[in-house]
């Protein structure tokens, strides 16, 4: 019976890698077209949403301004945060549609679902915004990038930042990006000398902390981390202020960004620390970018996710352009051949397991009085330099490593 069984999955296999389709690896008609992947309406619809898929345009336009003998088309498919309902998108989208690259995916179980299609059928992956490292750790692939952050390097810039106030306790997702986040900041965390004090985990989509938070206060901890994003996050934060968490602990949102803090508001939010890879007001060139997305979306501004997903479709289009072939590997190789100058993040080194390396920031949440409008919300903490900012190479255990590619 095992050898009828294991004979089964063999054919299965077999057949399943017959049936892939053969794609062509040259631009068809001068045309390049990518699938915009994500959150519409759900707990990440505000961080990534239509909000990515404008930027995403905006990269397409800039990109056929730099080379007017190619278009690039966008398409936009919602996952519900679902990974059957993404990976079936993104198959048809390259099998039928003619996609040649996926970006965003705004959603760890998600993003590895789609890793797996994007690498058998040797297109793209332009993991704008998925949060575990795993991605460009166990599970990397020759034709994905990760863009933007990871968990460890949230929870490495937030260990950096606070191991000195006392042990840490975790309030995070019971699903893959949670325990991503809290594996990667323990990790850091005990390197450095700190402590944790304990962590409990809870559904996507809770909206009733207190017990959660009742514990973690009862802990003695000294630094409450949510291991949460989006509205649970939100709706964390906000009953931790309510029962006065804060007199006893300093509030750590590892993976927080300025939707979420415009949605706390400032009263509860004031003295949260927080890691992100961009702000809008850092800088001459974020404020630019900011104004030319705010045409597109009145009233708001590029959230980390947003700016993710216009360099890392930028730096694509021009790789693309550059390896002469929309076949996954060749891009991602032409992405690695030298450092990329991006107004939005700096400079942009591909390493060889697929992740973009940049500086990383730890920003304080300022208060009511030192904020001076809507977005005027974060304080600069510390500037977390590229070859800090990101899991060491070696460490991730990529197994397309081999000896002399850990540099």
């Amino acid at each position: 019976m095992r050898w009828t069984l294991g004979w089964t999955l063999a054919a299965s296999l077999l057949v399943s890698q017959a049936a892939l389709p053969q794609l062509p690896n040259t631009f068809e008609n001068g045309t390049l077209k990518i699938g915009v992947l994500n959150d519409q309406s759900g707990p990440f619809g505000d961080q990534s949403g239509r909000g990515s898929l404008v930027a995403a345009q905006m990269a397409a336009e800039d990109f056929m301004r730099e080379a007017p003998e190619l278009k690039v088309e966008i398409v936009y498919g919602d996952h519900q945060n679902k990974p059957d309902i993404g990976s079936a998108i993104v198959r048809s989208w390259v099998d039928r549609d003619g996609v040649v690259a996926v970006a965003d995916a705004v959603n760890s179980s998600v993003g590895l679902a789609v890793n797996d299609v994007m690498r058998d059928r040797h297109r793209t992956f332009i993991a704008s915004n998925v949060g575990t490292s795993d991605l460009t750790g166990k599970f990397c692939a020759p034709t994905t990038v990760q863009w933007t952050f990871d968990t460890w390097a949230l929870g490495n810039s937030a260990a950096r930042a606070l191991k000195d106030l006392g042990p840490f306790y975790f309030v995070g997702f019971d699903y893959a990006l949670g325990a991503a986040l809290e594996r990667d900041t323990t990790a850091v965390l005990t390197s450095l000398g700190g402590k944790v004090a304990g962590s409990i985990r809870h559904p996507l989509g809770t909206t009733d902390f207190s017990s959660y938070l009742l514990q973690a206060q009862s802990s003695g901890a000294k630094v409450i981390a949510f291991a949460s994003t989006g509205l649970d996050f939100i709706n964390a934060a906000k009953q931790a202020a309510e029962f006065g968490v804060t007199r006893t602990a300093t509030l750590a949102g590892l993976f927080t960004q300025i939707t979420d803090v415009d949605a706390l508001g400032l009263p509860a939010a004031q003295g949260l620390l927080l890691t992100e890879a961009f702000y809008w007001d850092l800088n001459d060139s974020t404020r630019a970018f900011t104004r030319r997305f705010a045409e597109r979306m009145p009233g708001r501004v590029p959230t980390e996710n947003q700016a993710g997903v216009y360099s890392s479709v930028l730096a694509y289009l021009r790789a693309a352009k550059l390896a002469g072939s929309v076949e996954g590997e060749k891009v991602i190789e032409a992405m690695r051949r030298a450092p990329i100058e991006d107004p939005l993040f700096g400079t942009v080194t591909v390493r060889p397991d697929g992740r973009a390396v940049h500086a990383m920031y730890v920003f304080r949440v300022k208060t009511p009085a030192q904020s001076a409008s809507r977005w005027d919300l974060y304080a600069l903490v510390s500037t977390i330099p590229a070859e800090l900012a990101f899991r060491p190479l070696e460490q991730g255990g990529c197994p397309m490593l081999g000896a002399g590619k850990t540099k």
